[in-house]
C-alpha cells in the first residue's frame, strides 16, 4: 500500500466519533462498570488484607457484592485454616508476645505462641494477640461485681480458646486463630491469660519488658516478659504508675515465687519471697525497705515469660 491511501485511512480513523474497542477497555474511555469493579476490588483488598487473586475471585464469585465477598473471603480462609492447623498439629510454638492490657481498674496478660520469632515480629501475629487480650478483657469485665479486695483468674488453652472476639460477635478465639495459622503458615497456640480486677484503694502495676505497642490500642503493650503487681495504698499518691512500674521491673526481673512479708530478712529461703529480695534498682535495700516509706502494700502479683513452664506461673 502507497502513502498516501496510508495517510486516508489515518484521516477516516481520526474522524470517527465511536471510540475503539480494546478488550475491557474503550480506547480513550474507560468502561464505568470496570471503574466500580476497580474501586470494589481495592476496598475489599484495605478491608479485608487478603491478596489481589482472593479478592478478585470473591468478588467474580458473588456478583461484585461487597459484603457478600468478604463473608466469602473470611469462610474461605476459615477452612484454609481448619486445614493448615490440622497439618501443622503438634509442631513446637515455643516463640510468641505476651500481651498486657488494662482498661480502668481490671488489667489481663495473655500468652499467644508461634513456631519463629519471625513470625512473633509481624504486624498479623501482634493483631492476633490484641484480639486475644481483647476478649479476655470482655470475660474479666463481664465477671464485675461489688468487690471489697481484688480478684484475679486464670484461663489456660481450652477455655481461653472458648472466649467470644467481642461484644457484638459470635466466633471465638479458636476461630480467630484458624484464621490466622492460614494467613501466617504456621502453628500458633493460645497458651494462657490471667486477669485481675480491683476495687477503690487497690491499684494494678504493670511493665512489659522490651514494651512495643499494639497495632491499634494505646493501652496494650507487647513483649516477652510481663508484670502485674496488685497493691494497696490508703491514699492517692501522684507516683503510683511510676511506683507500680518499678515494681512489675523487679518483678520481671527477679523472678520471684510468692510476696512474703516486709519483715523477712534477705538470705537463705527468704531469696524467692518478694519483699526479702534485694531490690533490683538499688541493691543495697531489700524491696520491702523500698516499699514501706511509700505507704504502699505489695499483695499479689502474677508473672508471665513467654514460653516458660506453666507450673511456675502461679504465686501463693
Amino acid at each position: 500500500m502507497s502513502f498516501f491511501p496510508l495517510l486516508r485511512l489515518f484521516r477516516d480513523l481520526g474522524r470517527r466519533s465511536r471510540p475503539v474497542l480494546l478488550g475491557s477497555r474503550l480506547f480513550g474511555v474507560v468502561r464505568p462498570e470496570v471503574v466500580s469493579s476497580k474501586e470494589h476490588l481495592q476496598k475489599l483488598r484495605r478491608k479485608t488484607g487478603y491478596s489481589f487473586t482472593n479478592c478478585k475471585k470473591a468478588l467474580e464469585t458473588c456478583g461484585g457484592d461487597l459484603a457478600q465477598a468478604e463473608a466469602w473471603l473470611h469462610k474461605q480462609a476459615q477452612k484454609e485454616g481448619w486445614s493448615k492447623a490440622t497439618k501443622l498439629q503438634g509442631r513446637k510454638t515455643k516463640e510468641g508476645l505476651i500481651g498486657l492490657l488494662q482498661e480502668g481498674n481490671s488489667a489481663v496478660m495473655v500468652e499467644v505462641n508461634c513456631e519463629t520469632d519471625f513470625v512473633s515480629r509481624n504486624l498479623k501475629f501482634q493483631q492476633l494477640v490484641q484480639q486475644v487480650a481483647l476478649g479476655t478483657m470482655l470475660y474479666c469485665q463481664s465477671l464485675r461485681e461489688q468487690l471489697s479486695t481484688y480478684r484475679k483468674g486464670f484461663l489456660e488453652t481450652a477455655e481461653l480458646s472458648q472466649l467470644r472476639v467481642g461484644p457484638d460477635r459470635e466466633d471465638s478465639l479458636k476461630d480467630q486463630l484458624t484464621l490466622f495459622i492460614g494467613k501466617l503458615g504456621e502453628n500458633l497456640t493460645l497458651k494462657r491469660a490471667a486477669w485481675v480486677t480491683v476495687p477503690n484503694g487497690f491499684y494494678i502495676g504493670s511493665y512489659v519488658h522490651g514494651a512495643m505497642h499494639s497495632p491499634s490500642l494505646s493501652n496494650m503493650v507487647l513483649g516477652k516478659y510481663g508484670a502485674l503487681v496488685i497493691c494497696q495504698t490508703t491514699e492517692e499518691k501522684p507516683n503510683l504508675q511510676d511506683v507500680g512500674r518499678r515494681l512489675g521491673q523487679h518483678v520481671v526481673g527477679m523472678a520471684p515465687l510468692s510476696v512474703g512479708s516486709v519483715d523477712d530478712e534477705p538470705g537463705g529461703e527468704e531469696e524467692t519471697k518478694m519483699l526479702a529480695q534485694p531490690y533490683l534498682l538499688d541493691p543495697s535495700i531489700t524491696l520491702g525497705q523500698y516499699v514501706k516509706p511509700l505507704g504502699v502494700l505489695v499483695v499479689d502479683f502474677l508473672r508471665f515469660e513467654c514460653g516458660e513452664d506453666l507450673r511456675t506461673t502461679k504465686t501463693e
